[in-house]
């Protein structure tokens, strides 16, 4: 066997393989043999089919079968004597297959990319700590009080935060439009689920009201036919309902599943998750300032198969969730991939520097790193050790949840090495989604 192996463009080869023309030949005879064994065909006996008939029947195909079975089985040998490592799989053509003469095949296919992880001292990363006040905790109370609003008629205007069951009819220059009619709505003024301005005209009218009130749709509003457009709602209120705040007692801490029975213990609890929560959303965020100096860090390029890959998992991840908040199924393939190409890349390039860095640094997701992670995770519920079980006894859960240690424990090292900002944040910027960071434009960008 003959190989060769050229560089196209960046990290992809394209491998020449040569095959002798008695192995191949030798092959294809082999096969024809084991096919008249077993062909059926009218005028002759099961078994007794001439090879020669055989082969002017099927013989290109039994060829072309043969060939395509060689080529991916030389195809691991040639890449194995070449240590070579394929991304994605190969792109093969037969450039020669004829009986007789020596078959010759090309391979085309992308190679990981030898990664050179930069000094881990030299990058700079955030890390943001928060502390639970008793303002925080204050917050949440209320929170979670207005989680449990109960609301009661009242015999007066409708004011901020009120309930409204209301008749409305929408119109565009005085004819009512398609999507802008309904009986008996509810609504919480303040909410802002609606228009702006349309609550706000709302306020001050009492059951059994009528009133116009002229707004004007947002100018990036969904419906293109309103976009921007003033139109005139026709509003009946029915009923007005004032929001009624629960005690905060043994039937409220109930309510949310607690077995606490005092405030000060309540307030422990709620504590302990808010305290969770920031840490988690700081992990979060840490993972993610990690991320983007690493990746700002060692920029080289990643094979298309593997980016093609990722865009896939991202259509399908994002599809789900889609589907989840509208209630109905969207398709993953209808999403352009162009959305999702810098992610797919940031990802696939993180993952091979990850790669790098736990067989540099000799990082694995041991024993004690995962029981600590699953009794992390098992603590929230109930039943804490059912939980762990289930993710032991269970070999997929079980993987994943060692890829997600094995990160974890990556990102540690990178942080114990890295030029590290601490930042203290209150709990609300804790848990506020992380923004991505925007490298500021060079000046000729500026200029343009």
């Amino acid at each position: 066997m003959q190989v060769s192996v050229e560089t196209t463009s960046g990290l992809e080869r394209r491998m020449t393989v040569g095959l002798p023309a008695d192995t191949v030949d030798g092959a294809v005879e082999a096969r024809l043999a084991e096919t008249a064994k077993r062909v059926r065909l009218d005028g002759f006996r099961p078994g007794k089919v001439p090879v020669s008939v055989v082969r002017q029947r099927f013989g290109a195909d039994v060829r072309n079968e043969v060939v395509g079975e060689m080529m991916r089985e030389k195809f691991v040998e040639a890449i194995t004597s070449e240590k070579l490592q394929p991304a994605g799989n190969p792109q093969f053509e037969a450039v020669k297959n004829e009986r007789g003469a020596d078959v010759e095949f090309t391979a085309t296919f992308e190679v990981y990319p030898e990664v050179e992880v930069a000094d881990l001292g030299a990058i700079e990363v955030t890390k943001q700590a928060a502390e639970i006040t008793d303002e925080d905790i204050n917050e949440m109370l209320e929170s979670l009080r207005k989680q449990r609003v109960e609301y009661k008629p009242v015999e007066r205007a409708a004011q901020d935060g009120d309930r409204v069951n209301i008749n409305f009819v929408g119109k565009l220059d005085g004819e009512a439009f398609e999507g802008g009619t309904a009986n008996d709505q509810t609504l919480v003024l303040g909410s802002g689920s609606m228009i702006p301005g349309f609550e706000s005209g709302i306020e001050g009218m009492s059951a059994g009201e009528e009133k116009t009130i002229k707004v004007t749709f947002p100018a990036e509003y969904r419906a293109e036919n309103l976009a921007g457009k003033e139109a005139e709602f026709d509003i009946k209120v029915n009923t007005v309902e004032e929001g009624v705040l629960p005690e905060i007692n043994d039937e409220f801490f109930k309510s949310f599943g607690s077995e606490e029975t005092t405030e000060e213990s309540f307030r422990a609890e709620v504590r302990e998750n808010m305290e969770r929560e920031a840490r988690n959303a700081l992990r979060n965020k840490l993972k993610q300032s990690v991320v983007e100096a690493l990746d700002k860090a060692n920029q080289f390029d990643v094979p298309g198969a593997l980016i093609h890959d990722e865009i896939h998992r991202l259509q399908h991840q994002f599809a789900q969730q889609m589907s989840q908040q509208q209630g109905q199924q969207i398709d993953p393939h209808q999403l352009p991939a162009e959305l999702f190409t810098e992610q797919a890349k940031t990802r696939v390039r993180t993952g091979l520097i990850f790669s790098e860095l736990a067989k540099q640094l000799e990082i694995t997701a041991s024993d004690e790193r995962v029981d600590a992670y699953l009794s992390d995770v098992a603590s929230v519920y109930q039943d804490p050790q059912s939980v762990i079980d289930y993710y032991k006894n269970n070999a997929e859960q079980l993987n994943q949840v060692k890829a997600v240690v094995l990160e974890e424990a990556i990102i540690d090292a990178v942080v114990e090495k890295a030029n590290v900002t601490d930042e203290s944040v209150s709990y609300a910027q804790a848990i506020a989604p992380a923004q991505p960071a925007v490298e500021e434009a060079s000046e000729e960008e500026k200029a343009e």
